[in-house]
Formats: structure tokens, C-alpha cells, sequence
């Protein structure tokens, strides 16, 4: 178990996530160049929702794949049922129904959650679900996303040492610059620094 991808939620792509390797393991477990992932975040435009009394289930799409996304919403079937007389309502129950409002066609929403398999395909089993209001926030995640791969999560743990910190440094200054770049000048001018 990779304690460094373990308990977060890494920022990936939904090509990353889609191609990751599955361990037949119970529950089953999933591999990224050998580093266990269990909790992602993606950053993409809904384009598929389909309300069940029990969940929400949609699609993410961040424009390298579509990853399905399943809500829950069950708890408040659970908690009715062991208090029906009590007058308080349940937060997680609401937080859910408050998350399913938010999730429209079209919308641009950050996802958080848990890797899980459904009838032999990967899916999320959101955690949480938040309406992204600039449009810059999903570039921002495409750029967050390669960094993270080239200096984190796509190397070797014996190459982790003081080497990447030094590196760091050179990358976070580029980085930087290609957001203020971007922020500044409008995405169409971003392509031919890539």
C-alpha cells in the first residue's frame, strides 16, 4: 500500500483514471504504475444525469474520456427508518439532495470520491460534488493534473528524495507562469507554449 496516494484524493484525468490497472483483489484495488489510488478528483462538464430514488448517477466528461459518477442517496432511507418520530433531519442525507441540485447537463462540477468497479467498469462513488463557477478551473485542473503526474504520482518511490524538491522549485516557477499566462492573456493564446 502506497501511503503517499492512499488516503487523498489524487487530481487526475478521466484517460488516467479509465486506464488504470485493476487488481483482483476484495475489494478490488487500483494501480497506477504500480502506486495503489483508491480516491481521485476530477474537474469536467456533466453530460449525462439520470435520478434514481436511491442515487444519482452521471457522467464527467473532461475532454480526454467519460468516467461515471454514482451519488448516494440513501442515507435518508436509513435514518428514517431507525428514527421516523424524531424531527431532526440528517446532514449527510441533505448535503446529498443539496449535491443533486447542483449536478445539471452542462454544468462544469469537481468531483471527489472513491474509485469503485460496477459490472466490471471503473466508476466514482462521490464523496462530493461542487459547482465550479470560473471556466478556468477546469485548464487549471488539466495543467494540475500533468504536473502532479510528472513529479509525484508517475515516479518511482526510490526516485522520491532530494532531487524532486530541488526540481520542485524550477516547475512550480513555470507552472506559475503558464497560469498567469493564461489568466492574463485568454486560453487561446495557451497552445503554442504546449
Amino acid at each position: 500500500m502506497d501511503p503517499l496516494l492512499h488516503l487523498v484524493h489524487i487530481k487526475i484525468l478521466a484517460a488516467d483514471l479509465l486506464s488504470l490497472t485493476v487488481q483482483q483483489t476484495s475489494p478490488p484495488s487500483f494501480l497506477r504504475r504500480g502506486r495503489t489510488v483508491t480516491r481521485v478528483e476530477l474537474v469536467g462538464i456533466v453530460v449525462s444525469r439520470d435520478r434514481r430514488e436511491k442515487f444519482l448517477r452521471f457522467l464527467i466528461d473532461d475532454g480526454t474520456g467519460c468516467v461515471p459518477c454514482v451519488l448516494w442517496l440513501n442515507h435518508q432511507y436509513l435514518n428514517a427508518n431507525a428514527s421516523s418520530a424524531s424531527s431532526d433531519s440528517d446532514p449527510t442525507a441533505e448535503m446529498a439532495l443539496k449535491m443533486t441540485e447542483e449536478v445539471c447537463l452542462g454544468t462544469l462540477v469537481r468531483v471527489r470520491g472513491k474509485i469503485v468497479m460496477y459490472r466490471g467498469a471503473i466508476q466514482i462513488a462521490v464523496r462530493d460534488v461542487v459547482l465550479e463557477k470560473d471556466p478556468n478551473a477546469e485548464v487549471l485542473h488539466w495543467l494540475q493534473c500533468v504536473r502532479l503526474a510528472k513529479e509525484c504520482y508517475d515516479l518511482s518511490s526510490s526516485a522520491q528524495g532530494v532531487d524532486i524538491i530541488l526540481q520542485r522549485g524550477h516547475s512550480l516557477i513555470m507552472f506559475q507562469a503558464i497560469v498567469m499566462l493564461l489568466c492574463t492573456c485568454g486560453a487561446n493564446k495557451l497552445p503554442w507554449i504546449l
